[in-house]
C-alpha cells in the first residue's frame, strides 16, 4: 500500500471523526427544566372585592429560567391545551432564587360578574417552562383547583 492512499485514509478518518463529534455536539440535546412545588387556589370574590386565581411552582433549569406560560381551564370544558398552544397565553411572573431556579406566580383577577359565569367544579392549570437554553417542559396538569360560589 502506498504512503499517498494511508496518509489519505487516516486524513479521512480524521475528517469522519470530527464531523461524528461535532453531530454528537450538535445532537445533544438541552435537559429540560424541571418544576417542582405547583399549586393553584381559587378565591372567591367577597364583599365587593375581587377574587383571584394563583398558580405557583418552583422552576430549576441549570442554565436559568427564561419563563413560564400559564392558562387555567375547566374540566368541563374538555379543552385539554397543547404545548404548541402554551406559547400564545399568559406569562407568570418568574423571580430568580438562584442563577438556576425561580418562583413563578401566576394571579388572574376575577370580579363578582366574572366569578357568576365560572363554570363551578374542578379546574386545571397547564404550564410551559422555558430555560435560557431553550429547553422547555409541558405540563398539561401542572396543578388542580375547584371553583365553588
Amino acid at each position: 500500500m502506498s504512503k499517498r492512499i494511508i496518509v489519505s485514509s487516516l486524513v479521512g478518518a480524521a475528517v469522519i471523526s470530527g464531523v461524528a463529534a461535532g453531530g454528537l455536539a450538535l445532537a445533544s440535546t438541552t435537559t429540560p427544566p424541571t418544576v417542582e412545588n405547583s399549586s393553584a387556589r381559587y378565591t372567591a370574590p367577597f364583599d365587593g372585592g375581587t377574587g383571584s386565581v394563583t398558580f405557583t411552582a418552583d422552576v430549576n433549569d441549570d442554565s436559568g429560567v427564561r419563563n413560564m406560560k400559564v392558562i387555567a381551564w375547566p374540566a368541563s370544558s374538555k379543552l385539554d391545551p397543547t404545548k404548541a398552544e402554551l406559547r400564545h397565553v399568559d406569562s407568570a411572573t418568574c423571580r430568580s432564587t438562584s442563577p438556576t431556579a425561580s418562583h413563578c406566580t401566576y394571579t388572574l383577577k376575577v370580579t363578582k360578574e366574572e366569578a357568576a359565569e365560572l363554570d363551578q367544579g374542578t379546574w386545571y392549570v397547564s404550564a410551559l417552562a422555558t430555560a435560557k437554553d431553550g429547553g422547555t417542559v409541558f405540563l398539561p396538569r401542572a396543578a388542580t383547583f375547584s371553583v365553588t360560589r
